[in-house]
């Protein structure tokens, strides 16, 4: 168990530098659209390719960043009812989940997506729009996406069976830290006891 834990850390630290780099997309993305709308509004400009570049970043943000919420843990589930269980109850729904829910279908997707691409970029598929982009590399981006999921499910794994075993500490359990609405909670009766 403890090879695999190492492996789980090398796979972590993989989905913990796309998913920051990715970030930086964001970043992108926001400056090319508040440039694209300034141009077409200042000079009355526009350009199907700087279009398509903030579909394709945004579908970058958004693919390759599945796994890093999975590495945060912070993927919708339903806290009301999670909640309520014990740490060890929370880890087998997350291994049976992962094993029945997650990996098939990241795994058919990646599967099926992979020859979508393949064509894409042996054909130099590019936009029906003018000016348009290639085509390949947005659509590489789907394997690309799904493959670093199905990483991360397997980390994911790795650390449930080792926190069962009682090798590490709980995998779901958050830092203590202050959330946006506890702290505003807090300042806004620090202001009324203030006012007292």
């Amino acid at each position: 168990m403890h090879a695999l834990l190492k492996i789980s850390g090398l796979i972590d630290a993989i989905t913990e530098r796309v998913g920051k780099a990715a970030t930086w997309l964001v970043l992108a993305v926001t400056l090319i659209s508040a440039g694209n709308a300034f141009v077409r509004y200042l000079f009355n400009f526009s350009s199907n390719g700087l279009l398509e570049i903030q579909w394709y970043l945004f579908s970058a943000v958004f693919l390759l960043c599945g796994g890093y919420t999975l590495l945060k843990n912070e993927h919708v589930r339903i806290d009301v009812v999670a909640g309520r269980f014990s740490p060890q109850t929370q880890a087998w729904i997350d291994i049976v989940g992962t094993l029945f829910f997650l990996a098939p279908m990241a795994i058919a997707v990646l599967y099926l997506s992979w020859p979508i691409f393949v064509d894409s970029y042996r054909a130099g598929e590019h936009s029906s729009n003018a000016g348009g982009l290639l085509v390949w590399p947005v659509r590489a981006l789907v394997p690309a996406g799904f493959a670093l999921l199905v990483l991360q499910g397997v980390s994911e794994l790795i650390k449930r069976a080792a926190f069962l075993q009682g090798l590490i500490g709980d995998p779901n359990a958050k830092p203590q830290a202050s959330t946006p609405e506890s702290e505003l909670a807090r300042v806004i009766e620090a202001q009324r006891g203030g006012r007292s």
